[in-house]
């Protein structure tokens, strides 16, 4: 349950990076926007990506892995329209602006998954060990 909620919060944190940087992607709401934003974007994640993923594999082997950037930019335009249709105000200027928006949230989450896995790593280290017998 701790990783979830540590994607979860990178992903809001992405998420929210994507809307200060690019300045296609606008957000008319609150924290709580974000957080269900994140919500939606981290289901898409978990179940369209790897379908995506499958589908597309000889594009994204013909393209050395760049046709992933166009995967995640088409997730965050579905997000845009799931927000929307929700009532969540996230809006997204076209093509180009997704692209740009995926790439923020793509690095800004690379460099906090780094981050929060360094900071739980230490806690992990921290195990109880025993001596060993010389039966």
């Amino acid at each position: 349950m701790t990783k979830f909620m540590i994607r979860w919060v990178i992903n809001a944190i992405s998420l929210y990076a994507a809307v200060l940087v690019v300045p296609g992607i606008d957000l008319h709401g609150s924290w709580v926007g974000i957080l269900l934003l994140a919500l939606i974007i981290g289901l898409l994640n978990a179940l369209l990506r790897p379908l995506l993923t499958l589908l597309t594999c000889p594009l994204i082997i013909l393209t050395l892995g760049l046709f992933t950037l166009v995967i995640n930019t088409g997730i965050l335009m579905l997000t845009s329209r799931i927000g929307q249709a929700l009532g969540i105000g996230l809006t997204v200027d076209g093509f180009w602006s997704a692209l740009l928006g995926s790439l923020v949230i793509s690095l800004v989450s690379v460099i906090m998954s780094v981050i929060l896995r360094d900071g739980l790593k230490g806690k992990k280290e921290k195990r109880i060990r025993f001596p060993k017998s010389n039966n």
